[in-house]
Parts: structure tokens; C-alpha cells; sequence
């Protein structure tokens, strides 16, 4: 089986940093993670191509070798998924589509042979079976919150790392509040699902070993959704790895005003080699925080802890 994993063009954007990224000499910002993870968990028999059309050309000829392509993307690409699909449908190539996009709104795609929706953890394997069967169905879907002490290390080795600025690897899943914009309790749930020390660490042997050094951006909904396990387990097994391989990485995520609640937290995310955090402040105005059930930001001054997180060592974004 021949599969090409397709990940769609940003529009120029926020989202493409298609000037910021000429200034370091990179095509794209972050490989597609979603894609890399599901890669490995297809059977090791099959064989894999990837590409990112934010680095390099979706070909015809690309689409034509392949018996699948599979695709995933976020709302913002949703031009260019209507584009791949069409020319998938053109060429007569079958096409499996999955991730948030179509987690969230497969109804809205026309043309896609096998919808496989939620996470693959669950839904994959099942799809997989059948199709090796010969018994695929339309669509696969769960709204089960699987255990992700079992996802795989992403599978590196489909893409060049010097098209992008920095990697990225997933620790938790799931974030514990209810903001009202965001989707991520839909897609995630409000549980904070994690990696176990070793799985994590694993991931980032795996990058040091295919030859990456630089920035590693963290990409959880909430990395401290689980702080008593951050302090305990996973920071200091971060620390100890970075100290036999000289501190490799830059590493910065994304958090809860919170966490300049908690200083031994912080002092430990610092020491780990994180020295980035994005915070969503969203707006100082109580009334709009209470509004958008932000209430994480309620009763507090926001700028009194932007300056301790910057206090302790961390640039905030």
C-alpha cells in the first residue's frame, strides 16, 4: 500500500509566517505533527511519503502514485483542502481524511472516500482493518478519550527538519478549563491526558538523534493541566536529559495564567529549558473574562503576572 500524507497550505497569514520566516531561512514554521504521529502508526509494510505543501509542491504525478492520501488540517486550510480533494478526485486517487477540520465539520467536504474522525489512537486501527479487508467504511468515528501512553514517536524520517524553524512534540491532551471561544475541550475533553517520563523522553531522543538542535515548541492546549505530575515526574526527568546531551533545545508551549501561581513550577520549567510561554491573556476587562468563561484570568492582575513569569526567567507571548 502506497500512501501519500498531505498537509495543506496556510493562506498568507498570521498563521503562514510566510515574512517572518525569510529572515531565518526556513519555509514553514512547524512540520505537521498530526500527520508524522498517525504515519507511525500505520503498518510498518506500507509505504509512506509526506508532503507538507507549506515547504514543497503537491505534484500530480505525486497524487497518482499513491493509493491513499491522507490529509489533515486546521480551519484556517480549508481553501487548500478543497483544492487537494479536487485534484485528488481528479486523478482518481481514494482519499482519507482526518484531524480538526474534519473532526469538527467532515459534512462540509464533498468528494473524501473515508472520514476518519476523533483521535487516531482509537479510530485508526479499526480502519486499517478494514481496509486491508477490503471493507472500509465512509466514516469512523468515537467521541472516546483514549490513553496516549501508547502514541508512537512521530516518524521523522518523511520530512527534511532544515525546511523549518522549529520542531514540535505533544505531551498532554486536553486542557481542565472552559474557555467559550475555543474548541479544544471539544476535541480533547477537559481531563488533561498525559505521556508517560520515558514515552517523553523517547521523543526527545528521537529528534536529537535525526540531527535536530534548536527551538521545540511543546504543543499542548495547556502544557500545566497536570501540574503534580510536571513537578514530579516529568520536569525533572526533562532536566537530567538535558543535562547528559548539553541542553539541546529551546523549549517554549503554551500555559494558563496560573502557572505564575506556582514558583517551584516555574522554577522548574525554566531549569528544564523552557524560556518561551504563550499565555492567553485575551483582554484585561473583567466583564469580557467573565463573559467568555475565561475565569482562569478573573481576580488578578494580569500584568503583575506577566512580570513574574518574566521574573523567573520566561520571555511571555
Amino acid at each position: 500500500m502506497k500512501i501519500l500524507m498531505v498537509y495543506p497550505r496556510y493562506p498568507d497569514t498570521f498563521w503562514s509566517f510566510k515574512h517572518a520566516l525569510k529572515f531565518v531561512s526556513k519555509k514553514a514554521a512547524f512540520p505537521p505533527l498530526g500527520l508524522l504521529t498517525v504515519a507511525a502508526m500505520l503498518p510498518e509494510t506500507w509505504t509512506k511519503k509526506l508532503i507538507d505543501m507549506n515547504v514543497e509542491r503537491l505534484n500530480d504525478s505525486d497524487i497518482e502514485w499513491a493509493d491513499y492520501v491522507f490529509i489533515s488540517a486546521m480551519s484556517v486550510q480549508t481553501k487548500s483542502v478543497h483544492d487537494v480533494i479536487a485534484r485528488c478526485r481528479e486523478a482518481g486517487t481514494k482519499i482519507v481524511a482526518g484531524g480538526p477540520l474534519f473532526t469538527t465539520g467532515h459534512h462540509e467536504f464533498e468528494g473524501v472516500d473515508h472520514f476518519v474522525l476523533g483521535e487516531a489512537e482509537v479510530n485508526l486501527a479499526p480502519f486499517i482493518a478494514d481496509l486491508e479487508k477490503g471493507q472500509a467504511k465512509p466514516l469512523y468515528e468515537s467521541n472516546e478519550r483514549p490513553d496516549i501512553s501508547c502514541t508512537p514517536v512521530p516518524m521523522w524520517s518523511l520530512i527534511n527538519m532544515k525546511n523549518y524553524s522549529s520542531m514540535n512534540i505533544q505531551y498532554s491532551r486536553g486542557c481542565p478549563f472552559d474557555c467559550e471561544f475555543c474548541d479544544i475541550v471539544l476535541l480533547n475533553g477537559h481531563l488533561p491526558r498525559t505521556k508517560s517520563k520515558e514515552q517523553f523522553i523517547a521523543e526527545f531522543d528521537a529528534l536529537y538523534t535525526h540531527g535536530w538542535r534548536g527551538g521545540v515548541f511543546v504543543v499542548d492546549d495547556n502544557f500545566i493541566g497536570n501540574k503534580k505530575k510536571l513537578k514530579a515526574e516529568i520536569l525533572p526527568a526533562i532536566i537530567e536529559w538535558g543535562k547528559t546531551v548539553k541542553y539541546p533545545f529551546a523549549l517554549n508551549t503554551e500555559a494558563s495564567i496560573n502557572l505564575a501561581d506556582d514558583e517551584d513550577l516555574m522554577r522548574l520549567m525554566v531549569e528544564a529549558g523552557f524560556d518561551v510561554v504563550f499565555i492567553g491573556i485575551e483582554t484585561p476587562n473583567e466583564e469580557s473574562l467573565v463573559e467568555c468563561a475565561k475565569y482562569q484570568n478573573q481576580n488578578r492582575s494580569l500584568v503583575d503576572s506577566v512580570k513574574k513569569l518574566q521574573q523567573f526567567g520566561m520571555e511571555v507571548q
